[in-house]
């Protein structure tokens, strides 16, 4: 077996490994992300992935890698190489027809409820970036969309050095952030800005607006009480 990363989970001093998933993995994935809706007090700030989507994944259009404790799959994620389609992540966010080969979707990240609290969305994220950089590739975005409020996931994206686009209804008409990262910029790091400002998370159309004239979303933070404010930038 060949093992991507070895580690323990700090909440139950218990041996976790990390490995590449294949398609004899499918049903053990549909599994978690069964327990994962089931647990969520909002389902629909989830979107979750079909059999036939994970599927399409599994066979070569990207990369999925899985946390086990033991034998059992605690925890996923997964990168895919989307269709150039008119609902192509690269359109949303203003990129050129010529650009959107170049873009890779970081597709959805579960963790089993019991397992929670061991930073295994952090750690997956880390290592399948790095099986990325190991491959041969022509990707240089990395895309997702996350609905606001959904701050497990705002954080982890923020946490990557990921910056917000857009914010747009996608998938019937949720209203979802929609995050970037250039892979290029993060390895030069020439990110200068000159302003910047914070939003409330729920002022969706001052987001818009702003977003429509070139600013990014790059952090955001607890304000009073139980109010998510939203850090935004502008680049020179």
């Amino acid at each position: 077996m060949n093992w991507l990363y070895e580690g323990v989970l700090r909440n139950r001093n218990m041996p976790f490994k990390v490995r590449r998933l294949v398609a004899e993995d499918l049903i053990e994935i549909l599994e978690v992300q069964k327990q994962v809706v089931q647990a969520m007090e909002s389902p629909g700030i989830l979107q979750p992935l079909t059999e036939d989507e994970y599927q399409y994944i599994l066979e070569g259009k990207g990369l999925m890698i899985g946390a086990f404790a033991g034998n059992k799959l605690i925890a996923f994620r997964a990168l895919l190489i989307p269709p150039i389609d008119e609902d192509h992540l690269g359109r949303d966010i203003g990129l050129p027809d010529h650009e959107l080969p170049k873009v890779l979707y970081q597709e959805i990240s579960n963790v089993l409820p019991n397992f929670r609290g061991n930073h295994l969305q952090k750690t997956l994220a880390t290592v399948i970036m790095d099986e990325l950089g190991s491959e041969v590739q022509p990707f240089r975005y990395i895309c997702c969309t996350v609905a606001p409020f959904n701050i497990p996931s705002l954080k982890d994206k923020f946490a990557q050095g990921m910056q917000i686009a857009a914010l747009k209804e996608k998938y019937g008409g949720n209203l979802r952030y929609i995050f970037v990262k250039n892979l290029k910029e993060a390895e030069e790091q020439t990110i200068p800005y000159r302003e910047s400002i914070t939003i409330t998370m729920g002022d969706i159309e001052t987001q818009q607006q702003l977003l429509a004239q070139g600013w990014r979303g790059i952090q955001m933070e607890k304000a009073e009480g139980t109010r998510w404010v939203v850090s935004y930038s502008r680049t020179l």
